[in-house]
């Protein structure tokens, strides 16, 4: 397996693998000079139906005879790829992972300025939902 995500055409754009790179969203690689050269020498353009990304643990279900070049892409855009292309019943386990991701950021700041405030640790948990050890750990710090 590689580390990379690949850019492939495919001769019929139907059950192959990936996705096409506009479903990912903007992706920086797109603009970087060795990908506009490889789709200006393969005549094809972003648009194209027959221009897939997939991740570098789908690489091995690349056709063999597809042309292909590894793209860099940054954890984001790999994870919302990796999101795209995973079956319907992980992708909505995902979001719903990213959902709590979003949500939780900041938790321990949160707590701790709850806290700070006046609120009694019972209250913060009672409020938060979070185990009295975890209110009381944010309060150390």
């Amino acid at each position: 397996m590689t580390d990379d995500a690949y850019l492939f055409l495919v001769d019929e754009p139907t059950e192959t693998p990936g996705v096409p790179p506009s479903a990912v969203g903007a992706l920086a690689c797109m603009e970087t000079p060795a990908v506009r050269a490889w789709l200006n020498a393969q005549h094809a353009s972003e648009a194209s139906p027959r221009l897939r990304l997939a991740p570098p643990e789908h690489t091995g279900a690349i056709p063999e005879e597809a042309e292909r070049l590894p793209v860099p892409l940054t954890d984001e855009e790999l994870s919302r790829l990796r999101h795209r292309t995973a079956p319907e019943a992980l992708a909505e386990v995902e979001a719903e992972l990213l959902a709590y991701r979003d949500c939780a950021h900041g938790r321990d700041e949160m707590l701790a300025r709850a806290l700070a405030a006046g609120l009694p640790p019972h209250r913060v948990a009672e409020l938060t939902g979070e185990d009295m050890a975890v209110v009381r750990a944010a309060a150390r710090r």
